[in-house]
Formats: structure tokens, sequence, C-alpha cells
């Protein structure tokens, strides 16, 4: 496995258990717009594409490429929709890391 690869398995799973315990914890607990369905939503969907995205590279499939850009386009929302709600610069800076990586690895192995 490259160090890239690693890299970027590592972002996937810091994304993935940032957003799913600010979602659980910080989000519940604010209330308000941190609680929107579409916000919590985008969060839950963002920290599931990291683990599945993190899933295909830890078993080298074909396919990582797909999972990889997709996990990227998610974040990015995911990062954007925190940064609107506010108060959640944790999940918006791993969001927009594993986004870049996740940009990174697609591209290599394109």
């Amino acid at each position: 496995m490259s160090a890239e690869m690693q890299k970027c398995m590592e972002d996937c799973h810091q994304c993935h258990m940032i957003c799913l315990q600010m979602a659980a914890t910080h989000c519940l607990e604010m209330g308000g717009k941190h609680t929107e369905p579409a916000h919590m939503r985008l969060m839950l969907d963002c920290a599931e594409i990291c683990q599945t995205a993190m899933n295909f590279m830890a078993r080298n499939s074909a396919h990582h490429a797909i999972t990889c850009r997709a996990c990227a386009e998610i974040c990015r929302a995911c990062a954007a929709s925190c940064e609107q709600v506010g108060d959640m610069e944790d999940c918006v800076e791993a969001c927009l890391r594993c986004a870049e990586s996740c940009d990174q690895m697609a591209a290599m192995a394109a």
C-alpha cells in the first residue's frame, strides 16, 4: 500500500469519526440549526462514505477511485454545511482534509 493511500485512509477514518461524534454529541446538544434534518443527514452521509472509501482502499479495490471521488464531493458538501451552521471548525477541517486526500487518490488511480 502506498504512503498516499495510507494517508487517505487515515484522513477518511478521522473524518468518519469526527462527523459521527459531532452529529451524535455536539449537534444534538446544540439543537436548533445544528439538528436540521438536511444537515444531520449530510453529516451521517459523510461519515458513511468516508468509512466506505476507507474500506475500498483497505482491500485495494479496483473501484476505490469511484468511492474516493464520491467521498470528496460529499465531504465538501458537509464542510460547507458545517461552516454555514457555525461552531463546527473541527468538522470543517476534517472534511476538507479528507476531500483533498480523496481527490489526490482518485487522480492517482485515473
